[in-house]
């Protein structure tokens, strides 16, 4: 009896210890769901913070959550943007890398990835918007703000979201994809990243099934870009970029949400399947074709690194 025991014991433990522990230590998985424990705590903890702060507090209270501005990307991305980095600082300890280990690699080459990325993104944004425009989809009436109004906040925008791409971007192509990848490979990680990014989209205001499966396909080109450079700093200049073309320079939604502020007084008419109906651009079938042409100009400016034998 008790060899017995003893052996369902040590079973028991082997079992266990498999669940959480693998060749390199704690599995990737646990890591990754410790990662976003950590941003949930930091989120909370900054939120409380600055809501405890009377003026900021009222201001909140003025807010509506339908309509983007810049102060609601600063305070929302803000804080998320915050409370990845403080994450992954304390996941780099703990794991005993570089903070810039997950996808941020610091070298001459970052800066141009990143002007790379904003001009690629430009030119898909236009590209969507053209073709929306050349099938009876899009038009310009006139310009919404003016001068120095018009200038104000195409740069408040442009700040606001660099901190959304930089969330979205080091938190799902940075180190939840360095972290998963470790285990799974780097395409696994990628496509079950790529649906978990779809999945957050699902709670926009007039998101619709495209425009949803164009944020996964967004995601899949992100994580290609950041395979063929090796870092995300495309992918950031991409992101933000696309977004901040949709939102203020064509004046569209952007996934299915209206902003203030924007450039241009402009309109989409037509069939859904054209224009993206609710969701925007976003969900046109226009942006898989520029997802598409996307992934080839990638494919053959940032050719694959050879192996050396």
């Amino acid at each position: 009896m008790p060899e017995g025991g003893g052996r369902a014991d040590a079973s028991f433990q082997g079992r266990i210890h498999r669940i959480f522990l693998g060749p390199h230590g704690v599995r990737a998985g646990w890591r990754a769901l410790n990662s976003i424990f950590l941003w949930i705590v930091f989120s909370a903890i900054l939120t409380a913070a600055l809501v405890a702060i009377p003026a900021i507090r009222s201001w909140t209270y003025t807010q509506n959550l339908l309509i983007m501005t810049p102060s609601l990307l600063f305070f929302g991305d803000g804080i998320a943007a915050v409370a990845v980095i403080l994450a992954v600082l304390a996941m780099a300890r703990w794991e005993q890398h570089s903070f810039w280990h997950y996808g941020l690699p610091l070298n001459r080459d970052s800066i141009k990835r990143l002007a790379q990325g904003l001009f690629l993104g430009l030119a898909m944004v236009s590209a969507l918007m053209g073709l929306i425009a050349a099938a009876h989809g899009f038009s310009i009436q006139t310009q919404a703000p003016a001068g120095w109004d018009a200038a104000r906040y195409g740069l408040f925008y442009a700040l606001g979201f660099m901190m959304l791409a930089f969330f979205e971007e080091f938190s799902f192509r940075g180190y939840l994809q360095e972290t998963l990848a470790s285990e799974a490979g780097f395409w696994p990680a990628a496509v079950v990243l790529s649906i978990l990014f779809a999945a957050i989209h699902l709670d926009n205001p007039g998101e619709t099934a495209f425009g949803v499966m164009m944020a996964a396909c967004f995601s899949l080109l992100a994580a290609f870009s950041l395979r063929r450079t090796g870092g995300i700093w495309l992918a950031i200049g991409m992101h933000l970029a696309w977004d901040w073309g949709l939102t203020y320079l064509y004046s569209v939604p952007d996934s299915g949400i209206s902003a203030v502020g924007h450039l241009m007084k402009s309109s989409l008419h037509g069939s859904r399947w054209i224009t993206g109906g609710p969701a925007g651009p976003e969900g046109s079938v226009f942006a898989f074709v520029v997802l598409a042409i996307t992934a080839v100009a990638i494919h053959l400016l940032f050719p694959a690194k050879q192996k050396s034998l």
